[in-house]
């Protein structure tokens, strides 16, 4: 697969079929090999600055120390270039032996702090969670020790617990045997055992809030690590249907682009009750992004507002809930059914709820999540929090003796490998992620996902001027990268704990300790 992060004009790259896409030169399968996919600009935003004075006279010391690939010297300029100075771990580095300051023989370079990376972000996404996400997506491995990848500045939630690990794993394990597979299906039905490699899977991005291009990315790295992405409520694009085996169509109160066909070729079928970055509001698209392609999908009229009400009309019950899911078992007699809740005071019942309407997945998702589209309101007053919600439903299943008859998914602000770790501790099967995915690609949490045409970084819009800006190959490489360094993490998470595999993690509340226990 060729990478590449020149856009070029839709007309130029894109196919308008399932079958033209399949032809197309451009679109090769991706696969899980992690190549090197640099940020978009000349020069991402760093932690570091390094200045270069007017007394550098280009002889390329710089260049020779450096282990990091900050300096560049062109063959045949007498010149430097201006350093990446994304890449530099700062300070730490003068204790490596190859501190490109001290190494200097003109003394010509200093180093600063960037006064603009503390701008960037939010308590959630902190600056240097960003950074490590964008580092690994780049080079697929664990980011530099100078970047906080694990925690960010919230107060709460995940950012309050901690791994208690023990003085040295078992001496008979090895990381190379840790398992991270999960099986999606526990109810020894006539459905497929439909198992991934990574314990995640995308989460619901719809046609209509997200470019095309990282849709397909998107789609195109579920395929290569064996796991799964979602439509999210906009609809199915026929770009997708080359990966329908690793796509799930979700089912939303609006029922934009729902049909047989589309329901018939998905593995699994998702209904969203709720979602919880804005529980009892429904979803909403706001006029500027329902351009025409968006409103055909969905059977609009373009340019006006498109509201998925809140709750569905037709069920006030688990019997309700039980019709609902026997229409999908009806219509594609193989597929797997998720159900996708918020997390109310009752969510234990819920869930409970949903394994005897004949749900294979309940998906909790907390408000820790969504984009610049959802609001405060509802995310920082309404639901209760994911770390308590998932503990309580699992308890819960366990107490009813249905536990292992049922996956619990987990979504809502789950950042980082420690993030699954600490869910799946609590209770969760597995987890769900989505900003992630787009902070790999760019996003640098501005907050306007749901203004104006979109995401100026071309990521969240359908745009035809924005999209260009990233091009599916780029996409599919860093998203692969980052998928690549998550695994990697989580699987020295587990081996730390002395955990064998994913599964066996699963409800481990000892490995874990809350910050405001330990220091109240």
């Amino acid at each position: 697969m060729a990478i590449s992060s020149t856009p070029t004009t839709i007309a130029q790259t894109e196919p308008q079929s399932a079958e033209e896409f399949l032809a197309h030169p451009d679109y090769a399968e991706a696969s899980r090999e992690v190549r090197p996919a640099p940020p978009r600009y000349r020069n991402e935003i760093g932690k570091f600055s390094i200045h270069r004075s007017s007394e550098c006279v280009g002889c390329g010391r710089c260049v020779e120390v450096c282990r990091h690939g900050v300096h560049t010297h062109p063959r045949g300029y007498r010149l430097m270039v201006r350093p990446f100075d994304y890449r530099c771990i700062g300070p730490d580095c003068a204790d490596t032996g190859a501190y490109c300051i001290d190494e200097c023989p003109q003394k010509s370079l200093s180093l600063s702090e960037n006064p603009a990376f503390e701008t960037i972000g939010d308590c959630r996404w902190t600056p240097d969670l960003l950074a490590s996400t964008w580092r690994m997506a780049e080079e697929g491995h664990a980011p530099p020790p100078h970047l906080e990848s694990e925690i960010g500045s919230s107060g709460g939630g995940f950012d309050r617990l901690r791994f208690r690990f023990p003085a040295s794993p078992p001496a008979d394990l090895r990381r190379e045997d840790i398992s991270t597979e999960l099986v999606l299906n526990r109810r020894n039905d006539s459905r497929p055992k439909v198992k991934i490699d990574v314990p995640w899977y995308g989460g619901g991005m719809s046609f209509g809030s997200t470019s095309t291009h990282v849709l397909l990315g998107r789609a195109r790295v579920a395929k290569a690590w064996n796991t799964l992405t979602c439509t999210g409520e906009g609809g199915y694009l026929d770009r997708l249907i080359p990966y329908k085996d690793y796509v799930i169509t979700q089912v939303a109160t609006g029922l934009f682009g729902v049909r047989e066909e589309t329901i018939q070729r998905a593995p699994i079928v998702e209904f969203k009750y709720a979602q919880g970055a804005k529980p009892g509001l429904g979803g909403h698209l706001l006029g500027d992004k329902n351009t025409p392609p968006v409103a055909a999908m969905r059977e609009a009229v373009v340019g006006t507002s498109l509201f998925s009400p809140f709750p569905f009309h037709s069920i006030y019950s688990v019997e309700d809930h039980k019709k609902h899911l026997d229409w999908i078992e009806h219509v594609n007699p193989r597929a797997l059914l998720s159900a996708k809740v918020s997390t109310p005071v009752d969510v234990d019942m819920v869930a409970v709820g949903s394994y005897y309407a004949g749900a294979h997945i309940v998906h909790l998702d907390g408000s820790y999540g969504g984009t610049g589209a959802a609001p405060n309101i509802a995310k920082k007053n309404i639901a209760m929090p994911i770390e308590y919600a998932i503990h309580r439903v699992h308890q819960f299943l366990v107490e009813e003796g249905i536990r292992d008859e049922i996956t619990v998914i987990a979504s809502g602000g789950i950042r980082t490998p420690a993030d699954m770790a600490k869910a799946i501790a609590l209770g969760a099967d597995g987890v769900v992620i989505g900003t992630g995915e787009l902070v790999a690609v760019g996003c640098i949490r501005c907050g306007n996902c749901e203004s104006g045409r979109g995401c100026a970084r071309g990521i969240t819009t359908t745009d035809p001027g924005l999209m260009p800006m990233i091009s599916i190959d780029w996409a599919t490489q860093r998203l692969v990268n980052l998928y690549n360094a998550w695994r990697e993490m989580l699987v020295e998470i587990l081996y730390r704990l002395g955990v064998e595999s994913v599964a066996a993690l699963r409800g481990r509340t000892d490995v874990l300790t809350h910050l405001d226990y330990e220091n109240p």
